[in-house]
């Protein structure tokens, strides 16, 4: 699978994250981040991308002699 394409479905996979925390958890008032649904589905998405980056390593580059 593509790199480009594990970071897509991670991002859609944090972004629903996001949303159902918001949907079943969230404040309803003065929280900055579950307050609302679309800055919780921020967050979900940006989390996403940020746990691929942790699960999965960048690429080596070949040493240079």
């Amino acid at each position: 699978m593509k790199r480009w394409m594990l970071y897509s479905l991670f991002i859609v996979l944090g972004a629903a994250a996001g949303w159902a925390y918001w949907n079943w958890y969230g404040c309803t008032n003065g929280c900055a981040i579950t307050g609302q649904w679309w800055t919780s589905t921020a967050y979900g998405a940006v989390m996403g991308y940020l746990t691929l980056g942790l699960v999965i390593p960048e690429k080596k580059l070949p040493p240079v002699s």
